[in-house]
């Protein structure tokens, strides 16, 4: 393959559920040799594992077949576009079998390849036996799982378009490798070129999240025009790893060094060792710019051997929850909603304990529309508010009794009480999230296609290193005597997401020369103290210079995460909006500044 070739690679899926106009959009307003589809959130994976046991052709995402392909299988075989997906879930072998079934009756039909070996569920036992616990916690692995699979990279995905396949089906893997399988494919790219490897990755990982790289979620989102046809993300990359992010002609959106940056540091802990089953990333130095109208070309990613181990995402049952809302207005709504959660609380435990039943795991009362996220800081007034109720409990029968009770309040507490949105609740099996480490040496990803098996060789990795030192940021700026205070968000961008029980926040600065201030405002106590009412675990700050930014980790920041948490923000979408509401105490001429700006 000529080393001047650019490879397009367009995302159309951030997750199970995205817009089912994004594929059609990619394929027929663009220009694009390959179509991606990120499907698998870590939780997702036992809901299709629940799927597969009540019915063995399940397990996979069915959309992705019925109503995504199902518009653009002939489009993508007349235009020779390669599609890659993780819709394979747990049961990919029956997600290729539904997909060759739709293209034949098509009249184009597809070489299709799975990608397998992800499944873990077999091997628990003797990772136990050798004393592996949660990654995070140090706690014994659950004893029933529902799922446990492993994130495998993109070298089995390079395995199998090299084999010729037009499709590739995958279980779990890293969802940046959607989008570096076809990289290493199409130049060749070898296990040792970290370099290389860490800059597809970052290609992959701004992307995989779909239109949240061109404009979706942005901080200054009055700026971004066409919500209603916005465009879904395409990297146009070339040989040497250096990519351009942009999107469709014509298509709403915004794609700018903003834009890219934010989604860059979405979801990731340090930003010099972000870890990746085919690499260690360093993406401190990464240099954004625009390139032209919604162009901007990224370079500058840096790469490490990766780690001996895979990641794996196991999920397991722990007990019951019940969530529900009413409504409720008029003076005092905020006080009335609290109230009347405070009497749900009281009443349903009185009939615990007369029941001879334990209390809730856990129950939580929120107020949304009076700013009950921010703690300390809200400053809402409101005459109408939602009372969000949420509850978990060991035993289904405790949240029945919860489930009627929740009805009461109609005509027993606060005037202005209306709107059950959703009708009367229904207790869920709650899936809890765990992960571990499983060495690599244990796995082996292997891709069939053809009706054969291709075993693919992994790189073993080595025991990950301290990221190496680097120049020392300037010397810290104190805050002025006299400053003005300025909300944080005239000074930064900011995006943040889940990982786990952990929240990131990732704050750009809108100029360079605001860095220093941002530095000394935002230590690592600050924000803690801002967060002291949601966030249990200690608070990091990571520099990112490359593209004047820090990164924030807090641990123990989402009430469990996922499924598990009762929280309305179970993935932390909301902290950076929160933070970027902090006031700092900027210099006078600073402060003018802004105003005239």
């Amino acid at each position: 393959m000529s080393q001047d070739r650019i490879v397009r690679i367009g995302c159309a899926s951030g997750f199970w559920g995205d817009s089912a106009l994004a594929a059609p959009q990619l394929v027929r307003r663009a220009r694009i040799d390959y179509l991606v589809f990120d499907y698998l959130a870590e939780v997702t994976m036992s809901i299709m594992a629940r799927a597969k046991a009540r019915d063995p052709a399940g397990g996979y995402a069915g959309d992705f077949v019925s109503a995504v392909m199902a518009e653009i299988v002939k489009d993508v075989a007349d235009k020779s576009i390669r599609v890659i997906a993780n819709a394979g879930g747990v049961n990919p072998e029956a997600c290729r079998d539904a997909l060759a079934r739709l293209a034949a009756e098509a009249g184009a039909p597809l070489k299709i390849a799975v990608v397998l070996g992800d499944d873990v569920m077999k091997l628990v036992p003797d990772l136990k036996a050798r004393g592996v616990r949660e990654m995070f916690t140090g706690e014994p692995l659950p004893d029933r799982l529902l799922s446990a699979n492993a994130y495998f990279g993109a070298f089995p995905i390079a395995a199998a378009l090299d084999a010729g396949a037009d499709v590739v089906i995958t279980g779990r893997c890293v969802d940046s490798a959607l989008a570096l399988g076809p990289l290493i494919h199409e130049f060749g790219w070898r296990p040792e070129d970290h370099d290389r490897l860490a800059a597809g990755s970052l290609a992959g990982h701004i992307i995989e999240c779909g239109a949240q790289a061109t404009g979706g979620l942005f901080t200054d989102w009055r700026e971004v025009p066409g919500w209603d046809d916005i465009g879904y993300p395409i990297v146009e990359c070339a040989a040497d790893g250096g990519f351009v992010l942009t999107k469709p002609e014509g298509t709403g959106g915004l794609v700018t060094p903003a834009t890219a940056a934010e989604q860059m540091v979405y979801e990731i802990g340090d930003p010099a060792a972000y870890v990746l089953p085919d690499v260690t990333c360093d993406f401190t130095e990464v240099r954004m710019r625009q390139d032209g109208p919604h162009r901007v070309r990224i370079e500058g990613a840096r790469g490490r051997p990766p780690s001996p181990d895979y990641k794996v995402s196991a999920t397991h049952l722990d007990g019951y929850r019940l969530t529900f809302t009413l409504t409720i207005g008029g003076a005092e709504a905020a006080a009335k909603a609290r109230a009347t959660g405070e009497a749900l609380i009281a009443r349903t435990r009185a009939a615990f304990r007369a029941r001879g039943w334990p209390d809730y795991r856990a129950v939580l009362v929120e107020v949304l529309g009076a700013e009950d996220g921010y703690g300390p800081h809200a400053r809402a007034v409101t005459r109408e508010a939602v009372m969000r109720f949420a509850a978990h409990h060991d035993d289904k029968a405790a949240l029945e009794l919860l489930a009627r009770e929740a009805m009461a309040p109609v005509t027993s507490m606060a005037p202005g009480t209306t709107g059950y949105i959703g009708g009367r609740p229904a207790a869920q099996s709650v899936v809890r999230l765990t992960s571990f480490l499983a060495p690599k040496s244990v796995l082996g990803p292997r891709v069939l296609i053809d009706g054969r098996e291709i075993a693919v060789d992994v790189a073993p990795g080595e025991a990950l290193k301290p990221a190496p030192p680097r120049k020392g940021p300037p010397a810290h700026v104190p805050a002025p005597a006299d400053g003005i205070g300025v909300p944080l968000i005239r000074l930064a961008h900011g995006r943040s997401g889940d990982k786990g029980d952990s929240v990131n926040i990732g704050i750009i600065a809108r100029r360079e020369d605001y860095v220093p201030l941002l530095r000394s405002a935002l230590g690592e106590a600050v924000v803690a103290a801002y967060f002291r009412h949601l966030v249990k675990g200690p608070v990091t700050r990571y520099e990112v210079p490359g593209i004047n930014g820090f990164n924030f980790v807090l641990e123990r920041a989402l009430g469990g995460g996922g499924a598990a948490s009762l929280r309305n923000d179970p993935q932390g979408k909301t902290f950076a909006q929160m933070l970027l509401g902090l006031e700092i105490a900027v210099p006078i001429e600073v402060a003018k500044g802004l105003a005239d700006g």
